[in-house]
């Protein structure tokens, strides 16, 4: 078995000591996994024919790729080819758009904050369209970045003056326990563990920001609602975010598409990109 591992360069250089422990969890498993720079790869169409280069050239394909960008439409490239790709073009297309996730798990019994849709294009509206407090956040956001919390009407002016990129999202967040929420770690439909991540410092509760970790025991309606959403995508590799209402209750916040797992090795002996190769492997075994 012959795989991709992609990262842009930026990133692998952040994420080095991560990288070599997936590249050994793969050799332990007797699969070839290769890192590959997004930046040495040219995807597009050439000659009429969806094309693939890496160095300019024609390159063999793997069996199966896991990308760690965000850009689903270079899965969707591969997939084309017949490659297996972690996570498959259609989760990485919704889970990596705030509005999209909840727009599809809408149709799910899944508490969700009161979540307003707003379009680049339109602008903020002219009056806050929620009470206060809520959080403003663009959806193609991660780890914390471009998410604000508008308390009264100060806030709202200051984020009618700044006019912020890109399509958003508003969140009510007067019933949210601020600074606290819950990963859940799934590696196709099984649920591999839970962290609590808690933030006194800051409403976001990001471990990146300063935030603490502990493991979090699932109690079985909690279970029962990840499996609803693990039905609803295919997941390779992925982490669910939950919300706390004021009285410990579950309230979806997003779901990550390209998931690091600091937190769950933080707090755990769990080897989860062990379990991860081996769920690649059995999945590629024909």
């Amino acid at each position: 078995m012959k795989g991709w591992l992609i990262y842009n360069k930026t990133d692998a250089n952040q994420n080095a000591s991560y990288i070599n422990w997936f590249l050994e969890e793969a050799r332990l498993q007797n699969v070839a996994l290769h890192l590959i720079l997004r930046e040495n790869l040219t995807v597009g169409v050439m000659d009429d024919q969806r094309t693939i280069l890496l160095d300019g050239r024609p390159v063999t394909l793997p069996d199966f790729a896991v990308i760690r960008t965000i850009e689903p439409l270079l899965n969707r490239q591969l997939e084309s080819f017949g490659i297996v790709v972690y996570n498959p073009s259609e989760t990485a297309t919704i889970c990596n758009n705030k509005a999209l996730t909840h727009f599809y798990v809408s149709k799910l019994a899944i508490p969700m904050a009161d979540t307003v849709f707003v379009s680049e294009k339109t602008g903020l509206p002219a009056s806050p369209p929620l009470a206060f407090p809520f959080v403003i956040k663009g959806v193609h956001g991660r780890s914390g970045k471009q998410v604000d919390l508008v308390t009264n009407v100060l806030d709202w002016q200051h984020m009618q003056r700044d006019q912020k990129e890109g399509d958003l999202i508003f969140q009510s967040a007067g019933k949210i326990q601020l600074g606290k929420d819950v990963r859940v770690f799934v590696i196709g439909t099984e649920i591999i563990g839970a962290v609590l991540r808690e933030n006194k410092h800051d409403f976001r509760a990001n471990y990146k920001l300063g935030g603490s970790a502990l493991w979090y025991p699932l109690a079985p309606h909690e279970i029962a609602l990840v499996r609803q959403i693990c039905d609803v995508f295919r997941f390779g590799m992925a982490g669910i975010d939950f919300l706390l209402d004021h009285d410990g209750q579950f309230i979806l916040n997003e779901v990550e598409d390209v998931v690091g797992s600091r937190t769950l090795s933080a707090v755990s002996d769990i080897n989860i990109l062990e379990k991860y190769v081996a769920y690649i492997k059995s999945g590629n075994s024909s």
